[in-house]
């Protein structure tokens, strides 16, 4: 979801260095999360979805594509950890909604952006660990700089579902399960539910930092 990329190339690297650690230069994981990047940039660069007049039509087809390669409910009982038991099934479903929308809220305007700044993206390797796997990419920004994002997925019905995004080695859930966390010890669980309603989180319920020019 953050930092999506266009004009794609591929990294040539040694396929023995690759072995070595186990990883290897594609299969369905990586295929996914490259199918997902171009049908999200495509959108993100249709002529016929630009302008404020359709936003809407441009970010519901976004949120189609969120939904059909992310998996929220696991991401959602990741993120709120140790409080996700304490839950009602009606209230974890709440919250895996609340949480997809905040998480999409947060990035759409760093897909925007990203697009707009014609980064490059660069398939490192892929590793799987039976039901799991990792996909580790290079973004290579208009600065010639490079920022490693890795995905990670797993099995879900026979299907690959991406369950976390790593930005410069930060974790997208573990940083939201920080804040959660701060927040519910501090106040309750109820006041987490009604900042994430209320769209008024600002800075305390955001993503990873962005990244600054170095």
């Amino acid at each position: 979801m953050q930092s999506v990329t266009r004009g794609w190339t591929v990294l040539v690297l040694s396929a023995i260095w690759l072995s070595a650690f186990g990883w290897a230069m594609a299969g369905e994981p990586t295929d996914l999360v490259r199918q997902t990047t171009d049908q999200v940039l495509k959108i993100l660069e249709d002529p016929n979805l630009q302008g404020a007049a359709k936003q809407a039509e441009r970010q519901e087809r976004l949120h189609q594509m969120a939904n059909q390669a992310f998996d929220w409910p696991e991401m959602a009982k990741r993120a709120l950890a140790r409080h996700w038991r304490e839950r009602t099934p009606q209230q974890q479903q709440e919250f895996a909604s609340l949480f997809r929308d905040l998480v999409e809220r947060t990035y759409m305007n760093r897909l925007e952006t990203a697009t707009q700044e014609k980064q490059d993206i660069q398939y490192v390797g892929e590793q799987l660990d039976g039901s799991r796997a990792a996909v580790k990419t290079n973004v290579l920004t208009k600065r010639n700089q490079q920022v490693p994002i890795e995905y990670r997925l797993h099995q879900v019905n026979g299907s690959w579902k991406i369950y976390d995004v790593l930005v410069e080695g930060i974790s997208l859930v573990n940083n939201y399960r920080s804040q959660f966390d701060r927040i519910i010890s501090s106040s309750s669980y109820n006041e987490l539910v009604q900042k994430m309603k209320s769209r008024q989180g600002g800075d305390e319920l955001s993503g990873p930092p962005e990244r600054k020019a170095r």
